[in-house]
């Protein structure tokens, strides 16, 4: 009975990107990078957590400037004016748009990250590829100068 070869598995960077970008982390372990799930995790969690603090602190003041101009009390009326609440207000929705870009960014990182890692797990970085530097001197019209040489070894 003939025995069957078995072909090289094939490493799919296109699989490493579906698998992140339907769960974050996912292309990474595929790619046995399970290191960086944790910090995609910490990341996005971090990220989501402004988002959400952001949107709070957005709220309350918001709530209070309707407050005050529907005639009412609120929590800060003592510390600031109307023009001060509405810089309040601006400035938490500004920081909660950016931590949304913010978010995206780190999503969109993640899948990058899965295919490029997925494309270099084939690389070769054995002892053979070097790269070394050293002073050395031109001669010119003009006297000896120095340089930098940098050799490279495949």
């Amino acid at each position: 009975m003939a025995q069957k070869s078995e072909s090289p598995k094939i490493h799919s960077a296109h699989k490493a990107s579906v698998l992140s970008t339907i769960i974050p982390g996912a292309g990474q372990v595929y790619n046995k990078k399970y290191w960086k799930v944790p910090i995609i995790y910490a990341s996005l969690a971090t990220s989501i957590y402004f988002i959400n603090e952001n949107q709070n602190k957005y709220t309350a003041y918001k709530n209070a400037y309707l407050q005050r101009l529907n005639g009412e009390v609120d929590d800060y009326s003592e510390l600031y004016n109307n023009s001060q609440l509405i810089t309040i207000m601006d400035y938490y929705e500004r920081n909660r748009d950016v931590s949304y870009i913010i978010t995206a960014a780190i999503y969109l990182l993640n899948i990058v990250d899965a295919s490029v890692d997925a494309h270099l797990l084939d690389f070769d970085v054995s002892d053979e590829l070097t790269l070394s530097y050293a002073p050395s001197f031109i001669n010119t019209p003009h006297g000896k100068n120095t340089s930098l040489s940098l050799k490279m070894n495949f």
